[in-house]
């Protein structure tokens, strides 16, 4: 709880990768606040249980009433993708952010490649670049190799995103501006 709030405030993207991983640490304990409070929250301070029992357990019934108990993301979640998809359009549409824009096409081939191989047409470009970077994170945690064409292809993607992310900090303190 503490992490998210934090995150939030200091860098969206990574705060975005961690609330994915909280939805799969709640998929993985069935969704069952029992199981969560023993394999989860178990390993916090004593002091920290209740607040953290509170939070999982609002998240695990949004994913409940949701749908989103087997796969998918809670509106929370998306909503982010969404502003980071609405700021992303100003700063491509703006002539003052010429980094941001290479950035942008430095890391679109890549882009690309992934929704065609993922066969995920119909979700965002930055669905598809925060999907890499999340599976990226998998596989490390699982100290599986990652080949030098995705190592590739997460180095523009993640360049890229973390522009987004400063961008969008940017903009949340009043400091950004795209006309």
């Amino acid at each position: 709880m503490k992490i998210a709030q934090q995150l939030k405030e200091k860098n969206i993207a990574e705060y975005l990768i961690y609330m994915w991983q909280v939805e799969d640490l709640i998929r993985a304990n069935k969704c069952d606040i029992d199981e969560i409070c023993r394999n989860i929250i178990s390993r916090y301070p004593v002091e920290e249980h209740a607040g953290l029992e509170e939070w999982y357990g609002n998240l695990t019934e949004m994913m409940r009433a949701e749908g989103v108990k087997e796969k998918g993301h809670l509106q929370i979640n998306r909503n982010v993708i969404q502003n980071l998809t609405e700021l992303h359009a100003g700063l491509l549409a703006s002539t003052k952010y010429p980094f941001y824009n290479a950035a942008y096409f430095k890391a679109l081939p890549f882009i690309v490649e992934l929704r065609q191989k993922g066969g995920e047409q119909e979700e965002s470009e930055l669905d598809t670049c925060f999907e890499a970077l999340y599976g990226v994170l998998l596989l490390r945690l699982q100290k599986k190799e990652i080949s030098r064409g995705t190592a590739k292809a997460i180095e523009a993607i993640s360049g890229f995103i973390s522009l987004l992310a400063n961008y969008y900090d940017k903009e949340k303190r009043g400091e950004l501006e795209l006309e």
